[in-house]
């Protein structure tokens, strides 16, 4: 019993949102490209990165053209973010969209339905893949230049990802 409740106060089991990458893929370089940047930077206030095509696609895009663009938010800017787009789904979110590690992904079909926002003209509709990284105190070692391991008593689980949104976001899953 004792030790069930070290194990629930253990400031190194405490699980925290390392990173928030928002992303919106366009499709192609130019004007549309430039417009998604816009509303990053509208949506966070942070200079948002371009991404590009890594080798040539089926689709016939060429290696390292402009596809799309992403943010990443990281301390309070992503907790603040992501109340914001927890209220545009409606705070629901599939249970599915949970991986092995306890990260979880998911889209906001419009940037109108984040509160506070409303539709731009110069801008259009866009809509955003939101991908948030979960870590634990100690996820340090798995950065180092000396490559370490995570312990598997440490790594974060699915069940324990989705209880911690629930916990702390009032997140209902799907």
């Amino acid at each position: 019993m004792q030790e069930s409740k070290q194990k629930a106060n253990n400031p190194m089991r405490e699980i925290r949102i390392e990173k928030v990458t928002i992303n919106i893929g366009c499709g192609e370089g130019g004007e549309k490209l430039e417009r998604g940047v816009k509303l990053l930077e509208k949506l966070t206030g942070k200079k948002p990165l371009i991404t590009k095509t890594h080798k040539r696609t089926t689709f016939g895009m060429a290696k390292n053209r402009p596809i799309g663009t992403k943010v990443t938010l990281r301390g309070n800017d992503a907790i603040e973010f992501l109340k914001r787009a927890f209220d545009a789904v409606e705070n629901k979110i599939p249970s599915s969209s949970f991986d092995e590690f306890g990260n979880f992904s998911f889209g906001i079909k419009e940037y109108i339905d984040i509160p506070g926002m409303k539709f731009d003209p110069e801008i259009g509709i866009y809509g955003m893949d939101v991908c948030v990284t979960l870590e634990r105190p100690g996820y340090r070692v798995k950065r180092k230049k000396i490559k370490s391991k995570i312990g598997k008593k440490h790594v974060i689980k699915r069940e324990e990802a989705q209880a911690w949104v629930k916990e702390k976001f009032g997140v209902e899953l799907i």
